[in-house]
């Protein structure tokens, strides 16, 4: 696998497509990092830290409102093979306001609004809505 980012939010978006109550994604310190950030955002519920025959990996519990999934989509913007960077002054909107563009600054991951109210700028990962 070459890029564990995109892997693991498509299969957050794909299983919350599905309507399944949690999903499985593999260990890793920026992948934990990603979902505590959509947990704070309220994308998603609970995460579990698990670990069987000594693999570490994660168990997300997914929302729903009035029977629909919080999250509807995704789109990876900087990919490995090219990097995409934003100063603070140039982050817009995601999809009117609806969305979420996360964004890994030399202070951690953060969304679009708070690098935008922190006047720093960063590595646009992906969005979300």
């Amino acid at each position: 696998m070459t890029d564990p980012i995109a892997d693991a939010i498509i299969r957050i978006k794909n299983a919350s497509l599905a309507f399944k109550d949690k999903v499985i994604l593999p260990y890793s310190k920026i992948i934990f990092a990603i979902v505590a950030l959509l947990a704070k955002e309220g994308l998603v519920g609970f995460i579990k830290k698990k670990s069987r025959k000594g693999i570490k990996f994660l168990e997300v519990d997914l929302k729903y409102e009035n029977g629909k999934p919080v999250i509807n989509g995704v789109k990876r913007i900087s990919k490995p093979g090219r990097r995409m960077y934003i100063g603070y002054r140039n982050i817009k909107l995601s999809k009117q306001g609806f969305g979420k563009y996360i964004i890994s600054t030399p202070q951690g991951l953060m969304t679009d609004k708070e690098a935008k109210k922190n006047k720093i700028g960063g590595e646009i990962l992906f969005e979300i809505w």
